[in-house]
């Protein structure tokens, strides 16, 4: 390991290290697990920072939200301030998801076309998404851009939601 490794991971790697000592214990020195583990220990940092974004979007959770949440040392004192530390993280939201509610039946053709054109999907895929409703169309757009998506949905005949 590099003597600057200054990624956001570095406190977790000694961690990480007997968690995969002890999982490949645990599993009956399952091979699979263990190469993946140990895949896992040898990326660098920036790899590490690319898979964690990655895995992020997989899940489908917050880009924004910290990726040790709750397992640093310091988070237990943190953990005891409460929801002042949950207010400042609610007021300081940087991306939003485009929802749409509901819609009326005789603009679901404008909608349709205004969510093939935000989206890259087909025209049959975006009808069965559009049909879904209450729906997400589009996550983790910046402030401004979810508004100007919102407002092309809403003029088409849409009830839109940020969230």
């Amino acid at each position: 390991m590099p003597l600057f490794f200054s990624s956001k991971f570095a406190p977790l790697i000694p961690r990480l290290r007997r968690l995969s000592t002890a999982a490949a214990t645990a599993a009956g020195d399952n091979p699979k697990l263990s190469r993946i583990a140990d895949d896992l220990l040898a990326l660098s940092s920036s790899e590490l920072d690319d898979y964690s974004t990655l895995m992020r979007l997989k899940l489908r959770l917050s880009l924004t939200s910290s990726p040790a949440a709750g397992v640093g040392p310091g988070v237990a004192g943190d953990a005891a301030s409460g929801s002042a530390g949950a207010e400042e993280a609610a007021a300081v939201k940087t991306a939003f998801d485009v929802k749409i509610e509901k819609y009326e039946a005789a603009a679901k053709i404008k909608i349709i076309k205004e969510v093939r054109a935000m989206t890259d999907l087909g025209l049959k895929e975006a009808k069965e998404l559009v049909e879904k409703a209450p729906v997400v169309v589009r996550a983790g757009l910046p402030k401004e851009e979810a508004e100007a998506l919102a407002a092309k949905l809403k003029a088409a005949g849409a009830s839109v939601a940020l969230e």
